[in-house]
């Protein structure tokens, strides 16, 4: 019976102390509604060469067109 009440002190100690010391990154603030906002999708755009969908941020673009990398950047549009 003893170790079982140690066991439980032990446990609530252990909350306690994590509740204490939280900075409170893991849990959403009510107060600011710019936190809970969802970011804006970001566009999607083919790839001249592959036709693959990559986000525009993450490509390639020259002369008009996109690309997924610049590999395929240097071997142009797809003929």
């Amino acid at each position: 019976m003893r170790y079982i009440f140690l066991f439980l002190l032990g446990l609530f100690g252990i909350w306690w102390l994590r509740r204490k010391f939280d900075d409170g990154a893991s849990r959403p603030r009510n107060g600011n509604p710019a936190a809970q906002a969802p970011a804006e999708p970001e566009r999607m755009v083919a790839c001249a060469q592959c036709g693959l969908h990559v986000p525009e941020s993450e490509g390639v673009a020259e002369g008009g067109q996109f690309y997924c990398s610049d590999a395929h950047r240097r071997l142009g549009p797809h003929a």
